[in-house]
């Protein structure tokens, strides 16, 4: 063995001497017998061509070349045993790491009421990012931890891990009081939808598909960026929304807005949660996966 080839328990067993001063003490700190402590730190002294410690007033003393390789070797091996130790262990409550999710608007309506409150509860130091990213990115963001996990309805997403969380299904949402409530008479046609005009929002391409297979694309006169106008413009208009069953139950006042008993083709989708191999073992991750399921596995509304 050359000093370019140091075995790592070698540089161990030097930074135990360094701070006990006894061989022997080293050695039982190690877990090590006595002679085999002795072995390396002979195979140490040779292949760096310094005794490293010489006995003076019955303990052992760092010799100069001793101490410059210390001060090198003891932060290098603390770094390494706190990552070691930590590599199974996440304290949430003490952490100040940052989580970055992909959601659309409204899946942040439907999903970060719950996480935050779980976050504020057991981890108030963490903080949250959200980026809505175009599909095609989200695998290689993962990949990369440019972000930690994507939620929501992801088809088109392939190539990582995932867990199903939630199903929901599409409905056609009105205000109170709207005329198609009261002539639906319990069912909604295809015929009274084709009546209606609609509006719908970018993030979640999937209520265009819907109008497109019922030949409604046409009868579409608003398509916004965000979730967050939608409501207040259909309370004040005759317009009709295709969204998320959960968002209406949860978020939408009953009073101000009327389901319309529609059946709507594939309307129904589940929301997942994706990450990347890579980072599966982190413990952090895990943890957060988690808490993930906790809250959102099977929770249909």
């Amino acid at each position: 063995m050359d000093k370019d080839h140091l075995d790592l328990n070698l540089l161990r067993l030097f930074d135990a001497v360094y701070r006990l001063r006894s061989v022997s003490l080293a050695a039982d700190a190690l877990g090590l017998s006595q002679p085999a402590a002795s072995q390396g730190l002979t195979r140490l002294r040779l292949a760096l061509g310094d005794p490293l410690f010489v006995r003076a007033s019955g303990r052992m003393r760092p010799t100069l070349r001793a101490e410059r390789l210390a001060s090198v070797v003891q932060p290098a091996v603390a770094a390494i045993q706190d990552v070691l130790k930590d590599e199974d262990t996440f304290d949430p409550s003490r952490s100040k790491m940052t989580l970055r999710l992909h959601m659309s608007d409204i899946g942040e309506a439907r999903l970060l009421p719950e996480l935050m409150a779980a976050l504020h509860r057991d981890a108030p130091g963490m903080q949250v990012h959200t980026v809505p990213l175009p599909h095609a990115e989200i695998p290689d963001a993962l990949e990369t931890g440019s972000i930690h996990f994507a939620l929501g309805f992801l088809p088109s997403v392939s190539g990582t891990e995932r867990i199903e969380l939630l199903h929901d299904r599409y409905a056609v949402v009105v205000r109170a009081g709207h005329p198609m409530t009261s002539s639906a008479k319990g069912r909604t046609t295809i015929k009274d939808l084709r009546r209606l005009e609609y509006v719908a929002v970018r993030s979640h391409s999937e209520t265009f598909r819907i109008l497109q297979q019922l030949g409604l694309d046409g009868r579409l006169v608003l398509t916004s960026a965000h979730f967050l106008a939608l409501p207040a413009i259909i309370a004040r208009t005759n317009l009709a929304v295709v969204m998320p069953e959960a968002i209406v139950h949860r978020f939408v006042d009953t009073e101000r807005y009327a389901l319309l008993p529609a059946e709507l083709p594939r309307s129904t989708f589940t929301v997942s949660l994706h990450w990347s191999r890579r980072f599966e073992g982190d413990p952090a991750h895990r943890w957060m996966r988690r808490l993930f399921v906790s809250l959102f596995k099977g929770d249909g509304r």
